[in-house]
């Protein structure tokens, strides 16, 4: 098998668990302080082992610096698992993976305000779709289960989500040679650390069920799903990544439907293809308009998962 069809096939399997997260999530019922640290400390597990294996535990591997980097996109990235996994049940998962993949636009902006970054025409028609996709969404009265004001905080939360999911993929570009599999351990090491003092450990699940859904949230879902995406990345062009990505929001809100009975309401349809769509073109970098012989196109970082 090549590098191509392996990191194809790791890259797809990759998704497709990121893309079932938000159903484990919403059935094990549990706070989302609870579920997130639980996912730090089962996936501290499995990727200590991991990397012990790959013997990543050297000193020349990191630098401190880089373990400062690693330790602030920590931070970002267990932030965004909070507000994802709080916008679930308020937005319901399909509605909130479809505005969590603003994240290209969050990116766009971050690099413009940070680096002066180029805005292109064409970046901002892509970003005047998503934000068309975003009104749909917004104003299409929900279900009855998503009443009141949790609808609008649900697709708040996930924007929150979405724009620290750009924060961590901006430090990450200070970490360019660190094995990612080490990257993902100091983040979830740091996730640890930040929600040991507002975790209910001494009251925790009884049931086994409860257990079974945590530790598949951390062991499937972050230790095997990283391990996947970062080997898939190595071996995978950059444009490939960026596609095979939309397979997790496809996942998900296949998964909310299947599970959940979710459906859509077809203004919030179109909404969220406007948002994938507008998020497909700038990751990869549709044109929609001729570009000149001289412009280069700035693709935001791909790979996002949850």
């Amino acid at each position: 098998m090549s590098d191509n069809t392996r990191g194809t096939v790791e890259m797809t399997a990759a998704m497709m668990i990121s893309g079932t997260i938000g159903v484990f999530v919403v059935l094990s019922g549990q706070p989302v302080m609870d579920v997130v640290f639980w996912r730090c400390a089962f996936g501290a597990a499995t990727l200590l082992l991991v990397c012990g294996a790959l013997g990543l535990f050297r000193r020349e591997v990191i630098s401190r610096l880089q373990i400062a980097y690693a330790i602030i996109g920590g931070i970002a990235i267990v932030s965004n698992w909070l507000l994802l996994f709080a916008a679930f049940p308020r937005a319901s998962i399909s509605i909130a993976t479809a505005v969590y993949n603003t994240q290209p636009f969050m990116l766009v902006a971050l690099g413009a305000l940070l680096f002066r970054e180029r805005l292109t025409l064409t970046k901002l028609t892509w970003l005047a779709i998503a934000f068309a996709g975003m009104l749909l969404i917004v104003q299409t009265k929900p279900d009855a289960a998503h009443t009141g004001s949790n609808y609008l905080v649900g697709i708040l939360l996930a924007l929150g989500a979405a724009f620290f999911y750009a924060i961590a993929a901006i430090v990450a570009k200070k970490l360019k040679g660190v094995p990612p599999h080490l990257i993902a351990l100091i983040q979830v090491t740091v996730g640890i650390l930040m929600l040991i003092p507002f975790t209910n450990l001494t009251n925790p699940p009884t049931d086994a069920r409860t257990w079974v859904l945590l530790a598949a949230v951390g062991v499937i879902h972050t230790g095997l799903m990283y391990i996947l995406l970062y080997g898939a990345i190595q071996k995978l062009p950059t444009n490939l990544v960026g596609a095979l990505s939309f397979i997790y929001p496809v996942v998900a809100i296949i998964a909310d439907f299947v599970v959940f009975g979710q459906r859509l309401h077809p203004l919030q349809l179109v909404g969220a293809i406007a948002i994938l769509v507008a998020a497909a073109g700038m990751t990869l970098g549709w044109n929609l308009i001729k570009p000149r012989a001289s412009q280069s196109t700035n693709r935001p970082i791909s790979g996002r998962s949850a």
